[in-house]
């Protein structure tokens, strides 16, 4: 069959803008899974995000108080920071997400009124090949070529009605097409700015907090659990008790007591040993102040008197 030029530009055309609705349905359809998987990351984030407050929370409230008091803080500024999350997660799924879906109908469309201008097309094709079998069967009879002209006349005229609207539809599609992706991507980055400038301010306040636990507080109180007051007081009244024995002994002995100190039977013979050791107490409280056990060359046994 014998196509016009006109045809066959037209045939080019309807294969480019075939080509092009092909191209956007496949990678918008791309893009709008991996911006979805993208955002259901986020919320499992935030999600896992809730579980770590909630454990701070409780690991804070078995610790000292100054570090229990900073890690309350820090978790409600981590808290402070899903929030933000979750705001960012319900912007990219409406701004991102919810677009890029929308091209689904968007490219049904197209390709409807794609197939609209290929029917006519092939209806004037159709119209040619009819002309064409008349010529050759019956080339004398003019007024069934005349018909069949006519009607090819016709189809024609739809066919390039059709064409200039598919022409003009698709100009449309291409500039909306890339005012839209100007728009998401432009939202996305948006979104994503807005939430990390939120999340540093936030993670700054947080760090504070952390940096700001007094530790030497925090030891004091540990010291103290290890050192009850109750072990306290009990030394303090052992050592009040051996005072009282002390002063008591000291007393029994008199201003002018004797202390003899006499060498044990069984120390060893080679030692030189002192026999006997008379002390006069002058004053009781240098009893064993002024007594040096260094001079003895053995054990002694003490005796009181």
């Amino acid at each position: 069959m014998n196509r016009t030029p006109d045809s066959r530009t037209r045939d080019t055309q309807t294969r480019q803008i075939q080509d092009n609705i092909t191209n956007v349905e496949k990678h918008f359809g791309d893009l709008c899974q991996l911006f979805a998987g993208y955002v259901r990351k986020t919320a499992r984030l935030r999600d896992k995000a809730d579980l770590l407050v909630k454990e701070v929370n409780v690991y804070a409230d078995t610790e000292t108080p100054n570090l229990k008091n900073g890690l309350k803080l820090f978790a409600d500024q981590l808290a402070k920071v899903q929030d933000y999350r979750q705001a960012e997660v319900e912007r990219l799924e409406a701004k991102v997400v919810e677009p890029l879906k929308s091209y689904g109908t968007v490219v049904k469309l197209k390709r409807e009124d794609l197939k609209t201008t290929q029917n006519a097309r092939n209806r004037e094709a159709k119209q040619m090949q009819q002309l064409e079998r008349m010529r050759h069967r019956n080339p004398s009879d003019r007024q069934i070529i005349s018909q069949a002209e006519s009607e090819l006349q016709r189809a024609s005229m739809d066919a390039t009605r059709t064409t200039r609207q598919l022409e003009e539809t698709i100009d449309d599609f291409e500039k909306q097409k890339i005012l839209d992706i100007k728009k998401i991507f432009g939202e996305f980055v948006t979104v994503e700015m807005a939430f990390h400038a939120k999340a540093l301010e936030v993670y700054t306040t947080a760090f504070q907090h952390i940096q700001n636990i007094d530790e030497e507080g925090d030891l004091e109180v540990f010291r103290s659990l290890l050192h009850p007051p109750s072990y306290q007081s009990r030394l303090e009244i052992v050592r009040a008790n051996s005072k009282t024995s002390l002063n008591q002994t000291a007393s029994s002995l008199g201003n002018t007591g004797t202390l003899q100190v006499r060498c044990a039977e069984m120390c060893d013979p080679g030692l030189r040993c002192v026999p006997q050791i008379k002390l006069k107490i002058t004053n009781r409280n240098s009893l064993f102040n002024s007594f040096h056990w260094n001079y003895l060359r053995c054990a002694p046994k003490l005796q009181l008197q």
